[in-house]
């Protein structure tokens, strides 16, 4: 690579994040801009932030398998090197347990462990875990109200293959890291159009234009990632506009709380512990709740999910305000789950998140070929080019690490280290099906 290859990310969260923190481990001389339309101080307010955090190394059907273990290993192995479990949380999950009613009608079919997609019938993630299931009691600290019973998910999926983080926390902290090895970080910034210039006599060379608040800023690049989430799709469009490449990504919205009782105990990283992961049927059977306890006594409750024909997709840089029912829904939850009165549960945070989301319910981390691009995208070098990395649905954070890590090989020319070949850009039906190069 030259001295002056640059690559621009768009979108600042884990995705992104990841991307640019692997790049900038490379001894080459490349500059990486992150480029993100929310304001410094609400820059961490999105699905990256206010996830759940489990991490999971076999819970992925057979595309995704590859890639999703090599992030839990890459989780895990940042969490040895930087103290993780000091500051992010990162913890082993012991058991994986499933809470349902004991009562008629009430139980799931014994086939609801099936490795299908998540999003497909609006479930648990815990449908995709293939392990055995065993009657138990389930963590200490979920106190059932009566006729609530546990079946506890085998534990050769705990502690592992299973994980848990704080995913504002570990935001941060990559955050941090590629500002101290010279990324540059651009908020309150949406990229607005893609222009052509001859870089020399053989080539031509494409400058992005940023629009901030004091103007507009001119970036010369060689590559530029597509890391902006559940608005990957609109800012692939904006950019490339005679492209013939429609990016099937769209949002789903969830809805979460952050809760906190003096019954709840915090886990020293001192001591190791590991913590537990709940899924949980609702008594209505509107959802079904997870609930992940954090290292820091904290436990995260979600699992009220929106399509966007329901709560449509905002503004990247807006503040969207929870649905006071969902919110409302998910305390109910905690009283009858945790056998809690409400007066002993404080919320220390409501949100709602937007998650990308594909039709295959798998996502897309491939280079899209030139031809695709539209007018101005000619044949350019193997490498250089446009690339995509996004449409992670409820496991962006469990696949963030190893997403940042291949797309940093792809950039820099190095040989990926898993088998991408079913995450490309493919078009279903009786028309035309391809896969980007990798």
């Amino acid at each position: 690579m030259s001295e002056e290859d640059t690559t621009v990310i768009l979108g600042a969260g884990v995705i992104g994040l990841s991307t640019a923190y692997y790049l900038s481990l490379s001894s080459l001389n490349t500059h990486i801009h992150l480029i993100d339309p929310r304001p410094l101080e609400s820059l961490h307010t999105a699905a990256s932030a206010f996830a759940g955090g489990l991490l999971a190394k076999t819970w992925f059907p057979p595309a995704l398998a590859p890639l999703g273990a090599l992030s839990f290993d890459l989780h895990k192995q940042l969490a040895a090197q930087h103290s993780g479990r000091e500051k992010w949380g990162y913890a082993g999950v012991r058991g994986v347990s499933f809470v349902e009613g004991e009562g008629e009608g009430k139980e799931r079919p014994e086939d609801w462990l099936k490795p299908e997609d998540w999003l497909a019938g609006g479930g648990s993630r815990a449908d995709a875990a293939s392990v055995e299931v065993r009657v138990g009691k389930g963590p200490a600290w979920l106190r059932r109200a009566e006729g609530k019973g546990v079946r506890v998910l085998s534990g050769r999926d705990g502690g592992s293959k299973t994980a848990l983080v704080d995913p504002l926390k570990l935001c941060e902290f990559l955050l941090a890291e590629c500002l101290s090895r010279g990324v540059q970080l651009h908020t309150s910034t949406t990229a607005v159009s893609i222009t052509s210039r001859i870089s020399n006599l053989n080539s031509t060379g494409h400058v992005i234009h940023l629009r901030q608040p004091n103007g507009t800023l001119f970036v010369p690049f060689s590559n530029v990632v597509l890391a902006a989430g559940a608005w990957t799709s609109p800012v692939y469009r904006t950019l490339f506009p005679t492209s013939d490449l429609e990016l099937p990504i769209t949002a789903i919205s969830g809805h979460s709380v952050l809760l906190r009782s003096s019954e709840w105990e915090a886990h020293p990283a001192s001591q190791g512990v590991e913590t537990d992961a709940v899924f949980a049927t609702d008594e209505s059977g509107d959802y079904f709740p997870e609930m992940f306890y954090r290292a820091d006594g904290s436990i995260w409750l979600g699992g009220i999910n929106h399509p966007s024909s329901e709560i449509p997709l905002p503004q990247p840089s807006a503040k969207p305000t929870p649905l006071a029912s969902s919110i409302s829904k998910l305390r109910e939850t905690a009283e009858y789950l945790y056998g809690l009165p409400s007066s002993n549960i404080v919320t220390e945070r409501e949100s709602i998140c937007f998650r990308p989301v594909t039709p295959a319910g798998l996502p897309i981390v491939a280079k899209v070929p030139d031809v695709r691009l539209g007018r101005g995208w000619g044949r350019r070098n193997a490498v250089e080019g446009v690339y995509v990395a996004a449409g992670h649905g409820p496991w962006g954070i469990s696949g963030s690490l190893g997403t940042g890590k291949v797309v940093s090989q792809m950039v820099l020319g190095e040989d990926v280290s898993v088998d991408l070949s079913g995450l490309g850009l493919q078009k279903g039906g009786e028309g035309w099906q391809a896969r980007a190069r990798l």
